[in-house]
């Protein structure tokens, strides 16, 4: 089977089942917030749901990532994760706003807040929840090399432990601080906040091609190996959705064959993949020694960075 399609699948799968866990937690808190009227509780039910909801993007970017490259879309359709990121992102500013609106509400006009012991068990079920999606969704994510399912598997983690922090609200609440409740909502909503500026931060960096400068070293070190290659200009590294691509520019000796430089790049592409298995493809272009790199490639007449009228 092929790999791409079978990290597809296995990231399928981390979502539907991490989308059930969330929304049975979900459900259960909101039945105890209907009959509790705990706002700190209803602030960590709307986010759970939200979290919840984050798999649905997710799901449709992984269902859209399995088609293949067409004439348009040349490297296919990973680039839908990227978008997934941002409606994820989107979702969970939205709960946030929602949980401090009821929070500053209940604030101005408290309400009782009753069966603290139910409220107490939704926390803790609500953590555990979450901390069950979130090891799922951290160890698929890193296994097929989703940026989006990691960072949705630790929003999940932050939310267990919101999740926990209810249960002083309802501790507030039994020692005779009825505005406990409605205060830890809004501690709950700043914590849901920094989920999105954390989550914001990891999706812009990926839409702006961004990778963790450790892979373009490792690139250098395992190409540097290969003791043809006599010189590394550029590395250039990319995701498009959960899968990595590289483009190298290596020189050679000048007085090879055409034939030997291309054995020398297949060899180089050949140890790219192998040694760095989160790779899925690699492009490798040889130069002359002496004339490498992409300044020895431009044409000053035919500079592609003008504007050009007639541009597709």
């Amino acid at each position: 089977m092929d790999p791409g399609l079978l990290s597809t699948e296995r990231g399928l799968s981390a979502v539907k089942w991490s989308f059930v866990g969330l929304i049975i937690t979900a459900f259960f808190q909101l039945l105890v917030v209907l009959i509790s009227g705990s706002v700190a509780l209803l602030a960590d039910t709307i986010h759970n749901f939200g979290d919840a909801a984050t798999a649905i993007p997710l799901g449709f970017a992984f269902l859209l990532s399995r088609k293949k490259p067409d004439k348009r879309f040349t490297y296919g359709y990973g680039r839908a994760e990227d978008l997934a990121g941002l409606s994820i992102v989107f979702l969970i500013f939205l709960s946030a706003a929602v949980a401090a609106y009821e929070s500053v509400f209940r604030l101005l006009y408290p309400q009782p807040v009753i069966f603290l012991r139910a409220v107490a068990g939704a926390s803790i079920i609500g953590f555990l929840g979450n901390e069950l999606v979130a090891k799922y969704r951290i160890r698929v994510g890193k296994e097929i090399g989703s940026a989006a399912l990691i960072a949705d598997g630790y929003h999940a983690r932050a939310d267990g432990f919101t999740s926990l922090a209810v249960l002083f609200g309802a501790f507030g609440v039994w020692m005779g601080y009825p505005l406990a409740d409605p205060i830890v909502g809004i501690l709950i909503t700043v914590a849901i906040l920094r989920m999105v500026w954390e989550a914001g931060k990891s999706v812009f960096s990926r839409i702006l091609d961004g990778v963790d400068p450790d892979v373009v070293d490792d690139i250098r070190q395992v190409v540097s190996q290969v003791k043809e290659v006599k010189d590394i200009t550029e590395i250039r590294v990319r995701w498009v959705g959960h899968r990595l691509y590289a483009e190298v520019n290596v020189a050679v000796d000048s007085g090879i064959s055409v034939k030997e430089g291309h054995e020398i790049a297949v060899n180089v592409r050949h140890n790219m993949l192998h040694s760095l298995n989160y790779l899925s493809n690699a492009v490798v272009h040889v130069d002359p020694l002496g004339a490498s790199g992409e300044i020895f490639h431009r044409l000053p007449e035919h500079d592609h960075d003008a504007t050009h009228a007639d541009s597709h």
